[in-house]
Parts: structure tokens; C-alpha cells; sequence
């Protein structure tokens, strides 16, 4: 310890236990009076200002005198880096969920296994007392204990020898009906042969044919044909009858070579259809194609001014035996044609790659020589096409219309289950309301919609 501090310490000692002196003079400290004894063994008197809830407690006391609280200053919060691209995840994993949830829910339900009704699924339902195809054979509601009943009793419970009992002794056959789907059977076509292919197939037919008629030769079933002169092999076939006289053989070369023409050409004319039987096939041909199944085409045309385009798309329609009608309007004109796939896949190549839309022609000489009230019928009637100024192929001015904007474009292609024209036809439409009534008897007036919103 430092020497000076020990002497303060003796100090303390020396006067520890004695009586502090107080001053005797007038001044502030010597007027104080002592400390009483019992002050300075006991608790010392509390001078702190009171405390809040101290103040609250007294009755005379005012809230507003209060002083105001200092205000805090805020501290600045950042978000943590990911935090709202981790709520987002969370959302869309959420939407996720829920949106399987209701995917399995709209599967249940359709399938009849809802969650709600899960527990009802697997019960097991009480049997009927009576079966459905049975109802119509008994009595009453229950199935009658047949063994212990003798056979009086059980055709009295049972409506089998009664009037109008469902069990005779007449078999029904059911009619037996050709399924839909075997009218469109695939018949897979024999793999086409080449030229050389072909000819090789032909010349080994004829051989085979050969050889047959010899073995009949042989057989003494067919007498032998003569020998096929020409004047390629007279000098080998004929020899010295050739030689003696040649005139002679050449008439007889000639005349046999314009008998084997002759045959050959009526074997031709024999096999040859007549037109009727032509036209008696074509058109089986064509039921048969439409009874494998109907379709559909329904085509826009810009413009029908000209009258080339007009019996192109008419008669066409009547060669392949389509049914359905073209709508004439200022606008644009509406082609629907039904029938077999064929007829349909060759009118179609017509409409979209044959027929050349830009092309224009005046009109015929004989169509403009006939008066506008007649309409080129015979007997006076109206001609409609005729009478319509948008229909001709001249403008007012009479210069040929510029058709180079025209074109034909498909509007719908399909397959329907029956015809919805009985024929084919035409009809001039000089309003939209007009063109939609012509198809509603046909129930096609969405055609005419889908084609004005081309």
C-alpha cells in the first residue's frame, strides 16, 4: 500500500468511535442542528418523486398534465432476399393442389365412386323379391316355395298358361341387322404391277392357256385349229403352194387376216356395255359409294358472273349424282354438295384445283339476243339468274368484269348420317335473310353463317 494512503488509514482508526465536532460559528453548517439518533439507525426518509401508478391512485389526480412520451424512431426492416419468390412457390404449389384435388373429385364423380358416397359404393344392397325378368311371369311380389307346391298350385302363382302370359309356343327370330361399322371396312387393294410386271403376268397366262388347248388337242377333245398365216411366214407355212401360185395365196393371206379382224372386232362389240348399261352401272357405283357412308362439302365463291363457272359447278354436281343447292348472292355464293366419298373427292378437285375462277366470257349470242322478260324459257317464265345485273358477266358499261380477285375456298368438310337435300339445285338470294331461309329447311343455315364470317 502506498505510504500515503496508510496514513489516511491510521487517521481513520484514531478517530473511529469518537464524537464528530461540530462547528460552534453562524454559518449554514454550524446551524445544523445534529442528526438525531434514531434518524441515523433507522430507514432514511424517501425524496423520490412519486411514481406513475402512485399519482394514479390519488383521486385529485389529472391524466393531461402528464407530459407527452418521446416517440421512438422506427428502424428500418428489410425483407430477407427470396422471401416473396418462397409465398409465390407456396401459392402455386397450393393452386396446384387444389386444382388435382378437383380433378380427382370430377373423375370420382363421373366414374360414380364420389368420396362422399364411397362408403355407400361398397354396401351391399338387399336383393329384389322379385327379379325384372321375372315380374311378368309371377303373381304376387315374391318367388313362391315351388317344391313344396304340386303343379295345379304353381300355375295358379304363375301367369305361364294364362292369356296373356309373355311365354307362348311361337320363337321369335330377331331381325338381324348389318352393323354401321362394316359398311366402311377397309378391302385392302392388290398391290399394282409394273409394265414389265404386267406383261410377264400376260404372257404366262396365254401359256398356260396354250398348253390346255393342246392337251385337248391331244386328247381328240377339240380338232387342231388351222395354221395362223401372214405374210411374214407365207413362204413357210404354204411352201410350194406359195411358189406355184402367188396371187392365189396372197388373196387367201388377206382374206383370213380380214376375218380374224372381223371376229376379233365383233368379240369387242360383244363385250362392250350399251349406254344404258353404261349408265345403269355408273350409277350403282355410285349408291354403292354413298351407302359406305355420306360426307359433306361446302365451298365459298367470291363471285358466279360468269356463266362458264356457273354449268361447271352444276353439271359436275349432276355427273357425280352429289345432292345440294348453291345460294347466289351479290356478296359471296355458297356451293354445298352431299354424297359418296368418290363423288365427292372428284368435286372437290374440280371446285379447288380444275376450275380456273379468274377466267371471264361474254355472254352467249343467244343469250343476249332474248329479252330480259322472258328469261330464255321457253313459255315466258322469269328467269331469275337472267333478270339479276350482278349475275351477268358484263358491268353496266358492258366491259367484262375483272374476276381477278375471285377464288373458291373450302369452308367445312365432313361425314353426316343422312342427306339433308332430296336433289340438286339453285336458288338467287338477293338478301342474307333470304339465303338463310333457302338452307333452314335443311336445318343448314350455320353454312351461310360460317361462310360470311370468312
Amino acid at each position: 500500500m502506498h505510504p500515503a494512503l496508510m496514513a489516511d488509514s491510521n487517521l481513520d482508526n484514531r478517530t473511529k468511535g469518537k464524537a464528530t465536532l461540530q462547528p460552534r460559528f453562524g454559518t449554514t453548517m454550524g446551524n445544523r442542528r445534529a442528526e438525531s439518533p434514531s434518524l441515523a439507525k433507522g430507514k432514511q426518509l424517501d425524496l423520490a418523486a412519486p411514481t406513475l401508478e402512485e399519482l394514479k391512485k390519488n383521486p385529485y389526480f389529472d391524466v393531461a398534465v402528464l407530459p407527452p412520451k418521446a416517440r421512438k424512431s422506427r428502424e428500418l426492416l428489410f425483407h430477407q432476399k427470396g422471401k416473396f419468390i418462397a409465398q409465390a412457390a407456396a401459392l402455386r404449389r397450393q393452386a396446384q393442389l387444389e386444382d388435382m384435388k378437383r380433378r380427382i373429385a370430377e373423375s370420382a364423380r363421373k366414374a360414380g365412386l364420389d368420396e362422399d358416397k364411397s362408403e355407400q359404393a361398397f354396401m351391399v344392397s338387399q336383393p329384389p323379391g322379385v327379379e325384372w325378368w321375372d315380374e311378368g311371369l309371377l303373381m304376387g311380389n315374391t318367388y313362391p316355395d315351388f317344391s313344396i307346391l304340386n303343379d295345379e298350385s304353381a300355375e295358379r302363382l304363375c301367369k305361364i298358361t294364362t292369356e296373356d302370359s309373355v311365354i307362348t309356343r311361337y320363337v321369335q327370330h330377331p331381325v338381324l341387322l348389318t352393323p354401321p361399322q362394316e359398311k366402311t371396312l377397309f378391302v385392302p387393294k392388290p398391290l399394282p404391277l409394273t409394265k414389265t410386271e404386267q406383261a410377264k403376268k400376260r404372257r404366262q397366262d396365254r401359256m398356260e392357256k396354250l398348253k390346255e388347248q393342246q392337251a385337248k388337242v391331244r386328247l381328240g377333245l377339240e380338232p387342231p385349229e388351222p395354221p395362223k398365216i401372214k405374210k411374214s411366214n407365207l413362204m413357210r407355212v404354204l411352201g410350194e403352194q406359195a411358189v406355184k401360185d402367188p396371187t392365189a395365196v396372197e388373196a387367201r393371206v388377206n382374206r383370213e387376216i380380214a376375218e380374224r379382224r372381223e371376229k376379233h372386232e365383233a368379240m369387242n362389240d360383244e363385250r362392250a356395255l350399251t349406254k344404258e348399261q353404261r349408265a345403269e352401272k355408273l350409277a350403282t357405283q355410285q349408291a354403292t359409294d354413298a351407302a359406305k357412308g355420306l360426307q359433306v362439302n361446302v365451298f365459298r365463291i367470291d363471285s358466279l358472273a360468269s356463266g362458264k363457272h356457273r354449268y361447271q359447278v352444276d353439271i359436275n354436281a349432276k355427273q357425280h349424282a352429289l345432292t345440294g343447292i348453291t345460294i347466289l348472292h351479290p356478296k359471296c355464293n355458297l356451293v354445298v354438295v352431299e354424297g359418296g366419298a368418290h363423288s365427292i373427292a372428284k368435286y372437290q378437285h374440280l371446285m379447288l384445283k380444275r376450275v380456273v375462277w379468274t377466267d371471264n366470257l361474254p355472254s352467249l349470242a343467244r343469250d343476249a339476243d332474248q329479252p330480259a322478260s322472258s328469261g330464255g324459257k321457253p313459255g315466258g317464265g322469269r328467269d331469275p339468274v337472267a333478270e339479276a345485273a350482278w349475275l351477268k358477266p358484263e358491268d353496266d358499261t358492258g366491259a367484262l368484269r375483272d374476276l381477278s380477285e375471285n377464288r373458291c375456298v373450302l369452308v367445312w368438310e365432313g361425314e353426316i348420317r343422312q342427306r339433308m337435300f332430296k336433289k340438286w339445285g339453285s336458288r338467287v338470294c338477293e338478301t342474307d335473310s333470304e339465303a338463310r331461309s333457302a338452307l333452314e329447311r335443311a336445318k343448314a343455315e350455320f353454312y351461310w353463317t360460317k361462310a360470311r364470317s370468312m
